[in-house]
């Protein structure tokens, strides 16, 4: 099973960072336990149709960006994205999961498994800094994704079998 984790974003537009800097941290091996084979985890920035070419490699993407839905800054979320369906999530970059989404068939993609940790910015104006409250969400999120990556071998592995081959 290959799992694909990208941090979409734009490092100059303050919280907007959020999810590059997710995969800053998860990239980072000291002090940390490895990712499981078969998870990468990309620096995607605003480079969404790269990533729209990219989603049909991997048997699930995580994409992890500072998308608001009106909650506190700060606040994380996570859901399973369709092709084609509307979400309400706007993003300062202008490259939101639904229009990658929407990019996969029109590149000759294949439309796979696709889950949004999401973040509510507080401040996506221009500045290289992170908001409190969403600096202070970089951690919780890091764990966040972890999980779902543990859920989604686990579920591979129950419904596939072969347990401990991921990339079965």
């Amino acid at each position: 099973m290959k799992i694909l984790v990208a941090g979409v974003g734009n490092v100059f537009l303050g919280d907007d960072g959020f999810g590059v800097e997710v995969a800053r941290r998860l990239s980072e091996r000291p002090g940390r336990t490895p990712l499981p084979d078969g998870v990468v985890v990309g620096d995607f920035g605003i480079r969404g149709v790269h990533l729209a070419y990219e989603l049909s490699a991997y048997d699930t993407t995580i994409l992890v960006d500072a998308a608001p839905r009106g909650e506190e800054p700060g606040t994380l979320y996570a859901l399973e994205l369709e092709e084609g369906e509307p979400h309400p999530v706007v993003d300062a970059h202008g490259m939101t999961p639904d229009v990658v989404l929407g990019l996969v068939g029109a590149v000759g993609g294949e439309m796979r498994r696709v889950l949004l940790v999401g973040c509510e910015p507080a401040d996506v104006t221009p500045g290289m800094e992170l908001s409190p409250p969403v600096a202070a969400a970089i951690e919780p999120a890091v764990r966040l994704v972890r999980e779902l990556i543990e859920e989604e071998l686990r579920d591979h592995q129950a419904t596939h079998g072969g347990a401990g081959d991921v990339n079965a």
